[in-house]
């Protein structure tokens, strides 16, 4: 994996990522990379580094359309280790080019978006769940906040994110709430000594409407060129 520099550093610290190439397969495939660094918590839906916890990198990785690899975390990790992130992160996947990635930021919250919507549908579907993930398709969302969220906020982080997204979509004429391997990556600062953590991030409090607008602006923007 060969390293683009990236543009300046973003309030974060988060944003904006390094972009990555690779070939694999005889194909060209992208990655973005964000080197958050120490100090930030995150949660994620991601096969890779998901839950809630210390996190200090994030890989949003392009992958083929007929991707059929069973070991999607060891494969992330891998990609992750060859561009030199080191410790625990948070790696994502997706089949849309991550190179047209949305970016939206709003008074320090900040989000990054991919979107390929070739595989599009509403939550609530008669259609019987599998055991196993879709192709990745996917929508990926990496947002990032300067202030330090209990873990119930950073919960409430995550069903923000996801409204904002939902609402994105609709606006940009895309008749779903996403696809079926939707992914989602917030982090927040972690709380320094005798910081009390924001307890809301829903999408009227300070920061889960900041969150909810730098998303929205992001999803919409990745979308649009989707």
């Amino acid at each position: 994996m060969s390293a683009v520099v990236p543009p300046p550093r973003a309030v974060t610290g988060l944003l904006p990522p390094g972009q990555l190439t690779r070939e694999e397969d005889g194909e060209q495939l992208h990655a973005l990379l964000w080197r958050a660094g120490p100090g930030w918590r995150m949660i994620s839906s991601a096969v890779l580094g998901g839950g809630l916890g210390e996190r200090s990198w994030v890989l949003n990785a392009q992958v083929s359309h007929g991707y059929r690899r069973t070991d999607p975390d060891r494969h992330l990790a891998g990609l992750a280790a060859a561009a030199g992130a080191r410790g625990p992160g948070v790696g994502l996947m997706t089949a849309a080019d991550v190179r047209a990635y949305g970016h939206g930021a709003d008074g320090g919250a900040e989000a990054a978006a991919t979107a390929g919507l070739g595989v599009r549908g509403w939550a609530a579907s008669p259609a019987r769940g599998t055991l196993t993930a879709a192709r990745p398709g996917t929508v990926n969302i990496i947002a990032a906040l300067p202030v330090a969220l209990t873990d119930a906020a950073l919960v409430n982080a995550v069903a923000t994110a996801t409204e904002a997204k939902v609402q994105a979509l609709l606006e940009t004429g895309h008749d779903c709430s996403g696809t079926p391997t939707d992914a989602v990556c917030v982090a927040a600062r972690t709380p320094g000594a005798g910081e009390e953590p924001h307890a809301f991030a829903g999408p009227r409090s300070l920061w889960g409407a900041r969150l909810a607008r730098a998303v929205h602006r992001a999803v919409r923007s990745a979308a649009a060129g989707a």
